[in-house]
């Protein structure tokens, strides 16, 4: 590589992947732009996140470190930033970083860590809130985002929903400080009024700058969406793409949750739990939910051609070839999957753990490829450093993913650990997948065995299964040397063959 390569990374929040659109017979989900990187590079289809949590996911993407090691093991635990950033070592390097979205990574925000643009500070944050967004909304013309509200998964008499006033089939302004209400609705004001063009348009509009001031100087450019997390907001554009009734009933929607941990039965939210926990069957039918997956899928849809605008206008200034370009998601979405749930929890089912994520790099990585490696956004850190020749300064959980591409005979894991250390609720879980099982310890509850090739939506846990034993025994094996290799002490012990307790 002898030109150091512009470096571009589009990150979804939260995006519903695994289980949803033709895995399931349902309609295909739009995503052409995203498809159309694919085609131009590699399509990872065995790619997960390290923890699916929003904050300990996002500071693993920064220092390419899981979360017992960086110490972010919770959102919002702004935990002090004492391992070293991909940000830094980059801008030491001599790139320029501009930021543009979502941080959520702990405490401050990308302006803190060499960047420049536009980034909300350690908490979740909402741009609709942002001077920013007004600017932009001034300088284009166009009016504060509005939304008619079709499903209220707070319920009418939470004190948010009361204070806001939200009611379902009236209109509502997303002005509250953190965009992150259990809301769906349909946009009526035009598409560009959505985050996801605000933020593209900025990374657009410094995108003309550094083409008309100095192509030969690199830059690492980042774009970090709110969504597809909820709120669900789309337009009636991207509505008229799905049909709700052709989203066919996801395969665990009904799992009577009998041979899970009790993690999956905790739910905090109307009309599908009571008590914190998710009622069964689910009271929400499935020609509601159905009604929910369509907006999430249209925003979508909707957030595809905002990160196309980028892909564009890249093209258009002739940055594209020395630019390697990833596109990825932070963690996955439970909406509907294992009895009906919204939002995420303290479990690991493949649809939070699951996330899209494709790569592009002319003339070092090859096109239109689809490749079955186990890899983990715990190796973009490190993939980006390396293609600017350089790397971090101390050891690393994650890897560079280049050398697949750049190195004939390149050995790589042949499985992969995801952590948690809870949500809403208390819980330590670790998994460790290869290419057919998954494992999963959760201290202090049951644990879970699957056979990902003949029970890709997890209905059956072979935990007890005696005909199951040593391949139990080998995955034990496995995430006791991922925990080693790690310094996964959380109990300053190992698994050997039973569960840890506090």
């Amino acid at each position: 590589m002898p030109q150091k390569p512009n470096i571009i990374f589009m990150l979804n929040d939260h995006q519903a992947f695994y289980g949803h659109g033709k895995m399931v017979g349902g309609p295909k989900i739009h995503r052409p732009n995203i498809e159309r990187l694919a085609t131009e590079g590699i399509e990872f289809t065995q790619a997960y996140t390290a923890c699916p949590l929003c904050g300990p996911a996002r500071r693993t993407m920064l220092t390419g470190l899981f979360p017992h090691n960086h110490g972010e093991i919770r959102n919002e635990t702004n935990h002090k930033y004492d391992k070293e950033l991909y940000l830094n070592r980059l801008a030491k390097a001599g790139y320029k970083n501009y930021y543009y979205g979502k941080w959520h990574a702990g405490r401050g925000s990308a302006l803190d860590f060499q960047c420049k643009g536009f980034s909300s500070g350690s908490t979740y944050g909402n741009p609709y809130a942002t001077q920013e967004y007004k600017d932009y909304l001034k300088k284009h013309n166009l009016p504060f985002i509005q939304v008619k509200i079709q499903n209220n998964f707070l319920g009418p008499e939470h004190p948010f929903a009361k204070a806001l006033d939200i009611k379902e089939g009236e209109l509502y302004n997303p002005i509250f400080p953190v965009l992150s209400q259990e809301f769906t609705g349909i946009m009526t004001t035009p598409k560009e009024t959505h985050e996801a063009f605000f933020l593209a348009s900025l990374a657009c509009e410094k995108l003309l700058e550094i083409a008309e001031r100095n192509k030969s100087h690199p830059f690492h450019l980042r774009v970090d969406f709110w969504g597809p997390h909820f709120p669900y907001y789309a337009t009636q554009e991207y509505l008229d793409l799905y049909n709700p009734t052709n989203i066919p009933e996801l395969p665990n929607f009904r799992d009577d949750l009998k041979d899970k941990p009790e993690i999956y039965k905790l739910n905090h939210h109307y009309p599908i739990s009571e008590n914190g926990e998710l009622l069964s069957p689910n009271p929400l039918p499935w020609s509601e939910w159905q009604k929910v997956l369509a907006l999430n899928y249209a925003q979508q849809s909707l957030i595809d051609e905002a990160g196309g605008m980028v892909l564009n206008t890249l093209e258009e200034l002739g940055l594209k070839d020395n630019t390697l370009i990833i596109w990825a998601s932070d963690h996955g979405d439970a909406v509907g999957c294992h009895g009906g749930h919204f939002d995420k929890g303290s479990y690991m089912p493949q649809e939070m753990v699951r996330i899209p994520m494709v790569i592009s790099y002319p003339d070092y990585i090859p096109k239109c490829k689809k490749y079955d490696k186990l890899v983990s956004n715990l190796d973009l850190a490190p993939t980006f450093l390396d293609a600017a020749g350089i790397a971090f300064n101390e050891t690393l959980d994650g890897q560079s993913l280049l050398p697949l591409f750049t190195q004939k005979d390149t050995q790589w894991r042949e499985d992969l650990m995801c952590e948690t250390h809870g949500h809403w609720d208390n819980h330590v879980g670790r998994l460790v997948v290869t290419d057919r099982y998954k494992y999963i310890w959760n201290d202090e509850d049951m644990d879970e065995l699957y056979d990902l090739k003949n029970d890709p939506f997890e209905l059956k846990n072979l935990i007890h299964y005696k005909e199951y034993k040593d391949i139990l025994a080998n995955m034990k094996t496995r995430l006791n040397n991922w925990r080693l290799k790690t310094g996964d002490n959380v109990r300053k012990s190992m698994i050997k063959g039973k569960k840890l307790r506090k």
